[in-house]
């Protein structure tokens, strides 16, 4: 039976170097929708990004994460997910478009614990990928932890703390599941 697991939290709070980690241990993972759009529109010469169309860059990674999670719904054993389709919703939610927000109460569940990464101000960084601020990024991680305590998951904040020890804190409650 397939298990999904959602990391998430605030950008640049160490993810997608925790998922790289998570994948040596044997898990199958799945990487942020987002950046995969972004560095998709890059190829191709596209203009949905978030700096520039962020309701067609949201509607985009929406659709992905709703490809991710059914072919993850497919497979057994626990995929861990960079972000999910909750991300994508919650940001189209606040936009004013809450379309699908709803659906993801019963037709679109995950595992009911949620790891989220905290505001790091010391590893934060911006990229070709993540041009927003610090402060954007803790907008986004506040709204993020109101929509998945609204949903009815159970939220669990990860230590700062360095990457093995937070891939340890993960396995152990993991396990405990």
């Amino acid at each position: 039976m397939a298990k999904l697991v959602i990391l998430s939290g605030c950008s640049g709070g160490g993810k997608s170097t925790l998922l790289s980690n998570l994948s040596k241990h044997g898990f199958a993972t799945v990487e942020e929708p987002g950046r995969r759009v972004v560095a998709q529109q890059l190829k191709t010469g596209g203009t949905a990004f978030p700096w520039l169309d962020l309701k067609a860059f949201l509607e985009q990674a929406l659709a992905m994460a709703e490809q991710d999670y059914a072919a993850a719904r497919n497979a057994s054993g626990i995929s861990i997910f960079d972000r999910s389709l909750i991300d994508a919703a919650s940001a189209l939610r606040d936009l004013g478009d809450d379309r699908c927000y709803e659906k993801l109460r019963s037709e679109f569940r995950y595992d009911n614990r949620v790891f989220l990464t905290p505001p790091w101000p010391e590893i934060y960084a911006t990229d070709n990928e993540r041009r927003h601020g610090f402060e954007d990024a803790v907008g986004e991680y506040q709204r993020l932890c109101r929509d998945y305590d609204d949903l009815g998951y159970d939220v669990v904040i990860l230590p700062k703390t360095s990457v093995d020890e937070r891939v340890e804190f993960m396995l152990n409650l993991l396990q405990d599941s």
